[in-house]
């Protein structure tokens, strides 16, 4: 059985709702400090009012694309407030679904930001020694099976979670030596506030599914096992979710 202790202290980003609120109420309940971070105070507010242990639920209103080249800086702080950290859970995300002839250099530089950018500048802080407990610590960076099955008018976004899953590749080979350990998991199509907001998503994709669409706790639990000591022998690999659709 995967439990943690509240002494372990994880960063869960995207907190306030999907994947990411439902990883933060996991670690939670399995005994560990979550620091969750997201951009909507009330609904992180909703969140942590929803958690097993409120005491060791902190919360952290924080737009992570505002200011990317200081994140690191960001972590230290962080860890200087809460004290070592033992992992992290990126789960904030932005869905695009726009034919090629309709895109925009501003907004997918946005997007790249938020998917790509940000969650490797938070790597970056997190490696540094002063700021994890160091062996046992695992990153866990959701990714998309749409960065292995591209599917049409989704150019931005495939490749942001494409690049995600290279890099994250290269960190974990980077900081193997120092037993940390650094993964992605590549879910297909759950039932997230995100992705309720694709036009006609659910009536195109559930059918493709023998299982139906998944849920945010099918993923959720594979981010837990990760960040877990039971995994303590996993790296540099890329968890594809997706009930068989591929």
């Amino acid at each position: 059985m995967i439990s943690f202790n509240k002494e372990q202290i994880y960063i869960v980003t995207g907190a306030s709702s999907g994947i990411g609120e439902g990883t933060a109420l996991l670690l939670n309940e399995l005994g560990a400090t979550v620091i969750g971070i997201a951009r909507n105070e009330e609904r992180l507010n909703a969140m942590r009012n929803k958690c097993k242990y409120p005491e060791n639920m902190h919360l952290e209103i924080k737009d992570l694309a505002e200011d990317i080249e200081n994140l690191p800086q960001y972590i230290k702080e962080l860890k200087n407030k809460y004290g070592k950290l033992s992992g992290l859970a990126y789960c904030a995300g932005i869905v695009e679904v726009k034919p090629l002839q309709l895109l925009d250099l501003h907004e997918m530089r946005k997007l790249f930001d938020i998917n790509y950018f940000v969650p490797i500048m938070m790597a970056k802080g997190f490696a540094d020694k002063r700021n994890n407990i160091g062996k046992g610590t695992s990153m866990v960076f959701i990714a998309s099976i749409a960065g292995v099955h591209c599917d049409r008018a989704m150019t931005t976004y495939s490749g942001s979670k494409a690049a995600l899953t290279a890099s994250v590749k290269s960190i974990a080979r980077e900081l193997a030596p120092h037993y940390i350990r650094v993964n992605s998991v590549s879910p297909s199509d759950i039932i997230t506030p995100l992705t309720s907001g694709v036009d006609g998503l659910r009536a195109r994709k559930e059918p493709l599914y023998p299982m139906g669409l998944g849920e945010v706790n099918d993923v959720a639990n594979m981010i837990i096992y990760l960040l877990s000591d039971k995994s303590k022998w996993i790296t540099t690999q890329n968890y594809i979710v997706d009930c068989g659709y591929m």
